[in-house]
């Protein structure tokens, strides 16, 4: 299979210049501390409908024929390809139909309707989702809008790659957030052809990882299944035009845990003011899980922004637990006016605050004239907690169960 080269990445770059953002590349101070190295951020969460898939959708559909056109396009995504496509569509006058999984993520749908497309709602994932439009293609003529298994896609996806070596001449390492493969196949290809010697690390969700597996088959070989917070790289099966580009051009795959993922989203928010979904902080959470991979100057793409507010909430609630600003504790208390009290003073002290209490005097293993206490506390840190912990036992309370 012939690889998309430098000259195809460049054209479609020229194409994409009145459409696409050119998204600005952050230096993190606090991720560089982690690491020890210069670290930056390409912010494709802030480029057009929220992530880089524009750069690929718009230079697909404007290489077909105005047959193609007058037929019109379909696409299936879980949200951020199909905000890519719709948009690409209404710029250049192409009606579009957009299938998304049943439980996709409401700004995502909204969004994809706002651009002008029709969408349609089917299937439990985007592998159910993608059946459903291959067949409406095949059933109207609608042209198939493929979200990484092109090579027009993976030419516009790779003008991220070319930014990144205008804004970053000395880059030493590109970490990129990997699903079918589409945006790591155009990165690598244009790194690489610029500048062979820099590192190029596809990142994937541990619990949706295609990609370990199918470089050791030497063929995309799909997954059984994939649990994920991110769902816009959970791909069951890289593509094959990405994964002839991968397997040449790659220089490895990271997988990373939710727990990392909750983590890097919480910082990108609180230290880098930076809205992300969970797909698009893969690469900070392989900074995070994985610092002894990466040689500075780093450029870790950060690919989306689009996140429901409601999935944002529970995140952070995540992310805080793993960062171990949160506790919870069951406290057995004897059963008298002020033990409570008493609990709740001794918290204050240890500047621990209560975020919800449950009182009980009805379970089984408790003895007549005792009670139990399950408080959640917010906490400074991993430190503070050990230190809350330390100090109520110390002060002679009974603790039995942490989390």
């Amino acid at each position: 299979m012939q690889l998309v080269d430098l000259d195809r990445i460049h054209e479609a770059d020229k194409k994409l210049a009145d459409v696409a953002r050119r998204t600005p590349l952050e230096h993190s101070r606090v991720l560089g501390e982690f690491v020890g190295g210069d670290i930056y951020l390409k912010c494709e969460n802030l480029q057009r409908t929220g992530s880089f898939k524009l750069r690929g959708a718009y230079v697909r559909l404007l290489g077909l024929s105005p047959e193609q056109r007058a037929a019109g396009v379909v696409a299936a995504s879980a949200g951020n390809h199909a905000q890519g496509v719709a948009l690409a569509a209404a710029q250049l006058g192409i009606g579009a139909t957009v299938f998304m999984p049943e439980r996709a993520p409401l700004p995502k749908l909204e969004a994809t309707k706002s651009y002008g497309a029709e969408v349609r709602l089917h299937g439990a994932n985007v592998a159910e989702t993608l059946v459903a439009a291959r067949e409406h293609a095949e059933r109207t003529g609608a042209e198939f809008i493929h979200p990484f298994d092109h090579p027009d896609i993976i030419a516009g996806q790779g003008t991220v790659g070319l930014e990144i070596l205008e804004q970053l001449p000395d880059v030493r390492t590109v970490l990129v957030p990997t699903g079918g493969g589409g945006l790591v196949a155009g990165v690598a290809a244009a790194v690489k052809a610029r500048k062979p010697e820099v590192k190029v690390l596809a990142v994937q969700a541990e619990q949706a990882a295609a990609w370990p597996g199918s470089l050791a088959a030497g063929k995309p070989v799909a997954l059984r299944e994939t649990h994920t917070m991110a769902d816009g790289i959970a791909v069951a099966e890289p593509g094959a035009v990405p994964f002839a580009h991968v397997r040449e051009l790659a220089d490895g795959v990271l997988t990373v845990t939710e727990e990392s993922l909750s983590r890097a989203l919480l910082l990108c928010l609180e230290r880098a003011k930076l809205v992300v979904e969970p797909a698009g902080v893969a690469a900070v959470a392989a900074l995070l899980e994985h610092p002894e991979q990466v040689v500075s100057p780093t450029a870790a793409i950060v690919s989306g922004g689009n996140i429901d507010p409601l999935l944002m909430l529970q995140l952070i609630q995540h992310g805080m637990t793993s960062a171990g600003r949160y506790l919870s504790l069951r406290v057995r208390l004897p059963d008298r006016p002020g033990s409570l009290a008493a609990l709740l003073a001794r918290l204050g002290e240890l500047t621990a605050n209560v975020i919800d209490i449950e009182h009980s005097r009805i379970a089984g293993a408790l003895a007549l004239g005792e009670v139990d206490v399950e408080v959640s506390l917010e906490t400074r840190g991993p430190e503070h907690r050990e230190y809350v912990v330390e100090q109520l036992e110390a002060t002679g309370y009974t603790i039995l169960a942490r989390r």
